[in-house]
């Protein structure tokens, strides 16, 4: 729970954060595990793959609020998809606990400052942490609905996100 001096960034942004996180869960949790290595297209990510990056992303904020910078290279390999629903849920848990902790313990000067991300030593996003934080949820966003339509190219019921789906009627 937030305190009376929390950050105003933070108070307003872990309602919706909380709220994307449940219809995100309920996304991973259609994903059948026999269809985990499936993919719409020889160029799209498996499933699985696409899951586990969305179950990941909540833990991205982690070091977007509590380092000024990200180093990524072609060369790192700890990219493992998840195996189960289990898995997928669990990372997705373990990351969201960790983010909500980085979130609540950051203050308004902290979210205005700038965070860059480094790939192959050469910067790609250099923007202030909140602009970051609003991006990874969109980001999560955005993975949450691909998987929405691999559920449906596989004939798995959609679950409803913002309202009921075709599937719920």
């Amino acid at each position: 729970m937030l305190t009376a001096t929390a950050a105003l960034l933070a108070q307003t942004l872990l309602p919706e954060f909380d709220h994307e996180l449940v219809l995100t869960r309920r996304v991973l949790e259609r994903a059948p595990e026999a269809h985990f290595n499936w993919q719409p297209h020889p160029k799209s990510m498996t499933l699985t793959q696409l899951a586990t990056h969305t179950a990941d992303m909540p833990g991205y904020m982690v070091s977007t609020l509590e380092t000024p910078a990200l180093h990524l290279s072609s060369t790192d390999t700890d990219w493992t998809p998840a195996a189960t629903i289990a898995e997928l849920l669990q990372r997705l848990e373990k990351g969201t606990a960790a983010a909500r902790t980085a979130l609540e313990a950051t203050d308004d000067e902290a979210f205005a400052q700038q965070w860059t991300m480094y790939y192959d030593g050469h910067p790609v996003i250099n923007q202030p942490r909140a602009e970051v934080v609003r991006h990874i949820i969109n980001h999560m966003i955005h993975h949450r609905a691909q998987i929405m339509v691999y559920l449906r190219l596989l004939d798995v019921p959609v679950p409803g996100i913002y309202g009921p789906s075709a599937d719920e009627r």
